[in-house]
């Protein structure tokens, strides 16, 4: 297999694997939607769906064809809905009933149909994929043009003591939304604690679009829509560590970022995030890569 070829496969395993409730195999044909409000917010695991029939004042489930899960009408506010969920889920931790729960974040997320509905209620972050609700975050492609117009790109490696992807290379910056947060809000707060990124500098990231994909784990299942943001930082500024979730950064030529996007060393939607930045700047295109138009696909599968 020749050079690109191997890399373009890489990537593509990436594709499929970040993309992976969509293949054979996975949990979504025996998964419940979740209806809050009579909108549909999640996908229910199997093996969530017997634990729920313990709450029958908070979770209706029916078998009607292929069966729903429906929060019950009598929660009819965000604060009681929002209650109810943490006080299941409190006791699923006590339990050691789900893995996912023993990283417990103490960090809530909104729930909602579509990004753009008033949320509907909010959950802690580490059990939103035993209900596969949509997560949203930021990430921030932090990059420096040189004199003779090429590019190279700032990478971090995450500390070891990280409770996911340990020591993997990572974006500039990056964070999920947590409830009541703003996406340029969550941006420059993310760029302030990772890496130390003035405000002033911050503020200048463009947005750029989204990337989405749905993948499942051990822990569950994982709908993710990134808000992505091109950053160009100034050639004499160097981010620093800043609340020790990185360990150090690189600023690595933008070949060396392409080719290690497919191995093993990368979080893997941060490579998916850099995959759409080498498409968007023109690195990649339909005349110079074969699977270019398969690599777009896999950077937008909505669940």
């Amino acid at each position: 297999m020749a050079a690109g070829s191997a890399w373009a496969e890489g990537v593509l395993q990436l594709l499929r694997r970040m993309n992976s409730f969509h293949g054979q195999g996975s949990s979504k044909p025996l998964c419940k939607p979740l209806y809050v409000a009579g909108q549909e917010v999640g996908l229910v695991l199997p093996r969530v769906i017997p634990h729920l029939t313990r709450y029958p004042e908070i979770f209706q489930v029916t078998d009607r064809e292929q069966g729903r899960v429906e929060l019950s009408s009598r929660l009819s506010s965000y604060e009681q809905r929002s209650c109810a969920i943490q006080r299941v889920l409190e006791e699923w931790r006590d339990q050691r009933l789900f893995d996912c729960l023993s990283g417990w974040r103490d960090e809530k997320y909104d729930v909602m149909a579509r990004f753009s509905d008033d949320p509907l209620l909010n959950m802690e972050r580490s059990a939103t994929s035993l209900f596969g609700v949509r997560r949203y975050g930021v990430h921030v492609n932090g990059y420096v043009r040189g004199g003779d117009g090429g590019m190279a790109m700032w990478i971090g490696r995450r500390t070891h003591t990280k409770q996911t992807y340990p020591g993997m290379l990572d974006n500039l910056a990056a964070g999920g939304l947590s409830a009541g947060m703003g996406v340029k809000e969550t941006l420059v707060k993310e760029c302030a604690e990772e890496a130390c990124i003035p405000e002033s500098i911050a503020a200048t990231a463009r947005p750029v679009g989204t990337i989405s994909y749905t993948y499942e784990d051990e822990r569950g299942v994982f709908p993710e829509c990134q808000f992505v943001y091109d950053l160009e930082v100034p050639a004499d500024f160097v981010p620093e560590v800043g609340d020790g979730e990185v360990l150090e950064f690189y600023l690595w030529p933008l070949e060396q970022v392409k080719e290690a996007i497919a191995g093993s060393e990368f979080k893997p939607n941060c490579a998916m995030v850099i995959l759409d930045f080498l498409i968007r700047h023109g690195i990649l295109h339909a005349d110079n890569e074969r699977h270019y138009h398969q690599f777009i696909e896999g950077l937008h599968r909505a669940l």
